[in-house]
């Protein structure tokens, strides 16, 4: 038997939760393989790539589609559990899942599958997996696009799984491979956790040191309002400090924005999005799976026949 594609593998991917207890990754491999009696050699299959084997590529994109339509949900660091709404989809024992039938089924799935990514918008967030481009450039730009988008969710809920401490020296080390500081061994610093007066790390703007930027970090599941601003502003002052940054994993209202605006000093506002671009862009907690060349036809070397 082939390796099946990744909407066959949708609903014995469900199957696999339907205890209702927290699965990890590995063990859904395992009993995908058994469950099509796949042979050694499909098992090991690997992508054109090399890197990753087919059925476990396969496997990972029937999860992420299964999330964005509510039935999966993430329990830990490449751990999943069945939500209430895929335990009713079992229930009423479907012949099989797949991205139609996800379409009919969730709206909020329909949208993420469907929209097209605004032009220039403030988020630049592009919200559709497979798009029918125009053209084939169209295509791997907007497929380039859609991976990114589902690897900053996943950066994030891993991000969400580490304690507060290690956030704040994930911050800093960002900020470092950004540019700031230089090395991260002399270059940056974390804040007692204890008594830190509202900052939680200071780093250097250059390697020479000529300025510091003071650093807030919040690991939240809420949304950060005007007052946890209006304290880092507060903590800011105190420490005679004229740059600051403030990076969450959650997000921040219209208010906390317009807290951060129009001061003697400056302050940068990075939410869990903006932070989860930022990780990729500078390759921090990110490895690089594909690199493709895009190639075109070079008119100049024709001319010279």
């Amino acid at each position: 038997m082939s390796v099946p594609d990744f909407q066959t593998v949708m609903l014995p991917v469900l199957l696999c939760l339907k205890t209702g207890g927290v699965v990890d990754a590995k063990t859904i491999r395992i009993k995908i393989a058994e469950v099509f009696n796949l042979s050694d050699e499909e098992r090991q299959e690997l992508l054109p790539s090399g890197k990753q084997t087919v059925i476990n590529n396969r496997i990972g994109w029937a999860i992420t589609y299964m999330k964005k339509a509510g039935l999966v949900k993430s329990a830990g660091k490449a751990q999943y559990i069945i939500t209430e709404p895929g335990k009713k989809l079992l229930a009423a024992n479907p012949e099989r899942i797949d991205v139609k039938f996800l379409k009919q089924l969730s709206d909020a799935f329909k949208e993420f599958h469907q929209a097209k990514p605004a032009d220039k918008t403030e988020e630049h967030e592009p919200t559709k997996l497979i798009l029918d481009a125009e053209t084939p450039d169209e295509m791997l730009q907007q497929a380039y696009a859609a991976l990114n988008k589902s690897l900053a969710e996943e950066l994030i809920e891993n991000i969400k799984s580490i304690t507060p401490a290690a956030f704040e020296q994930l911050v800093i080390e960002l900020m470092v491979a950004m540019g700031y500081g230089g090395a991260r061994k002399d270059a940056a610093q974390q804040t007692s956790l204890t008594n830190d007066n509202g900052i939680d790390g200071i780093i250097n703007e250059d390697k020479l040191g000529l300025d510091t930027i003071y650093l807030q970090a919040k690991k939240w599941e809420d949304t950060v309002h005007r007052p946890e601003i209006d304290k880092f502003i507060g903590a800011l002052t105190r420490q005679a400090a004229r740059k600051g940054v403030f990076i969450t994993t959650s997000e921040f209202s219209h208010g906390a924005r317009e807290a951060s605006k129009g001061l003697n000093i400056s302050v940068v506002l990075i939410d869990g999005k903006q932070l989860a671009r930022l990780m990729i862009e500078h390759n921090l907690g990110v490895s690089i799976q594909e690199t493709y060349h895009v190639k075109t036809m070079d008119s100049d070397y024709f001319d010279r026949f």
